[in-house]
């Protein structure tokens, strides 16, 4: 049993690696334009993350520590 084991890890990764290009299934059409879109998206399109699906960074990244300023709302509970 054990020596079976790296044969059929091997088999697992090697299954994993498809690198062609995605289209779509032979007689199938891609979706329908959607609802206002003068034009059907083209796969790379409806491929690529939209931007509220990835949002980018909006906050500066704090590259050194620093004395926090004194805020006169952070009041202790009364």
């Amino acid at each position: 049993m054990k020596p079976l084991l790296p044969l059929a890890a091997a088999f697992a990764l090697a299954a994993c690696g498809s690198t062609g290009q995605l289209k779509p299934a032979a007689g199938e059409q891609l979706p329908a334009a959607p609802y206002g879109a003068t034009a059907t998206p083209s796969v790379s399109q409806l491929l690529t993350p939209s931007v509220q699906a990835r949002p980018q960074r909006s906050g500066d990244v704090m590259t050194r520590s620093s004395e926090r300023q004194d805020d006169a709302f952070d009041l202790p509970p009364s």
